[in-house]
């Protein structure tokens, strides 16, 4: 019980991981358009599986098209896309330079941080119900005794913690990465 509590734990950490390293920090980080759905071929599809998508400095991401016909597809996503970026296309590559960020901008990512590190600590919860409910069932079915479900819910108490504070960390990271000019 403890493997798999720990192995839902690593995935809800590492998909606020993925979710953070999205947030735009004022530098050039290819996550922030390689999940941005194209249409190509008649059907929408991630950006990352029609493109490389490579940063060429701190400042400038570039995107180029396997297939040089989706060029406009791939410009037209990114445009609907409404994150903010504007590719420049020069019939071979699209060029994305990133802007620098505003304080106000800043705050205005920090907030959306705070609020998927607040999702983040959602989802360990659910987790924590969802094995309490198992460790009760458990115990109803007289699988366990009184003191093994006590043991499993201090087991389970200490796992949850430690997930909740590695997204808390991960979020204070997120922060002073977006506040640094």
């Amino acid at each position: 019980m403890l493997a798999n509590l720990q192995q839902e734990l690593h995935k809800a950490t590492n998909h606020m991981q993925n979710e953070l390293s999205k947030l735009q920090a004022g530098r050039a980080n290819s996550a922030i358009v390689e999940d941005i759905y194209v249409m190509a071929y008649g059907s929408l599809g991630p950006l990352k599986n029609i493109a490389a998508v490579s940063v060429m400095d701190a400042s400038t991401i570039v995107i180029q098209p396997w297939d040089k016909t989706l060029i406009r597809d791939i410009e037209k996503g990114i445009s609907e896309a409404k994150i903010g970026l504007n590719p420049s296309n020069n019939g071979e590559t699209l060029m994305i330079k990133i802007p620098p960020l505003t304080e106000e901008r800043r705050r205005d990512l920090v907030k959306i941080a705070s609020r998927l590190g607040e999702e983040g600590k959602v989802g360990i919860r659910n987790i924590r119900q969802e094995f309490k409910k198992k460790i009760d069932k458990s115990k109803a079915d007289k699988e366990i005794s009184e003191d093994e479900a006590k043991t499993h819910e201090a087991n389970l108490q200490k796992e949850i913690d430690k997930g909740i504070k590695q997204i808390e960390e991960m979020l204070k990271v997120k922060e002073i990465e977006i506040m640094k000019v």
